[in-house]
């Protein structure tokens, strides 16, 4: 059994029940939080509990002031291949809009600070749609990438068909999608799906620490970037930087402007963390 099935289970963890050990929960560095798949004898696939799991530990994770990044990674040799298909199979229109997938990838899609997915292994279908809801994309040697769903007479149903399109372009979104091909983590750099690929025995390190650079950095200013970021993409050009220049103003109101510029201009290092 893998160590981190053994540990004592956090408060949060309690308090998510039956689906607790679906989602293992650490602090592997200040202001980091970490978020573990854990179905690693079925290689992470996203059922309904898991899928509940995730969605509540993300949403405690927003509201939890020491929390300034996340990663979300896999347990086990995958990161998540894909949605439960035991689970699908035999349901009707009816069965699966009751399934209410939606919601929880709504609450993975609000969260407001920095997320990081650490992908190793088969990101499939759903658990490809997952890595995509993050903010940067770590890809270990042995990541691949896809969206197989066509390949079982389905669509994917998670968001690439229009977040996959906006990541690298309609031409290769489509080849991925039609295809049902997977692409190897070099290959998913080289079309900017992925922002960087490591070894796999790094990639848990270099995880947690891009995560903690993050977390030492102001945390209004990382949750503006992003908001203003997302909200911008599909917005006009002149509504995208009319939103950038108000949330840039916004700014000069904080403890951490005034620290960090006069830490620059004393050429000292500065102390970020306060509004």
């Amino acid at each position: 059994m893998p160590p981190e099935q053994k540990k004592k289970l956090t408060p949060g963890e309690a308090r998510l029940g039956e689906g607790a050990t679906l989602v293992l929960r650490d602090r592997p560095a200040d202001g980091v939080a970490r978020l573990r798949l854990n179905r690693p004898d079925a290689r992470n696939a996203l059922n309904t509990p898991l899928r509940k799991a995730l969605a509540e530990a993300v949403r405690e994770l927003d509201d939890d002031d020491s929390v300034r990044c996340a990663i979300v990674c896999g347990a086990g040799s995958s990161f998540a291949a894909g949605a439960d298909l035991k689970e699908i199979v035999e349901l009707g229109p009816a069965g699966v809009w009751r399934l209410a997938v939606p919601r929880f990838w709504k609450v993975i899609a609000g969260f407001s600070k920095p997320l990081i997915a650490a992908v190793n292994g088969p990101a499939l279908g759903g658990g490809c749609e997952l890595a995509l809801h993050a903010d940067i994309i770590l890809a270990a040697r042995s990541a691949r990438l896809g969206q197989p769903e066509i390949r079982v007479g389905i669509m994917p149903g998670g968001g690439a068909s229009q977040r996959l399109m906006r990541a690298i372009g309609k031409y290769r979104a489509m080849k991925l999608m039609l295809t049902g091909d997977p692409v190897t983590a070099d290959e998913a750099f080289a079309m900017g799906m992925v922002s960087e690929v490591v070894a796999d025995e790094d990639l848990d390190a270099r995880a947690v620490a891009m995560a903690a650079q993050i977390a030492a950095l102001p945390p209004l200013a990382a949750q503006l970037i992003k908001q203003v970021a997302l909200a911008g993409a599909d917005a006009a050009l002149d509504t995208g930087l009319m939103l950038e220049r108000r949330s840039f103003e916004l700014l000069f109101d904080t403890a951490d402007q005034k620290e960090g510029m006069r830490a620059f201009a004393e050429r000292r290092p500065p102390k970020f963390g306060q509004r």
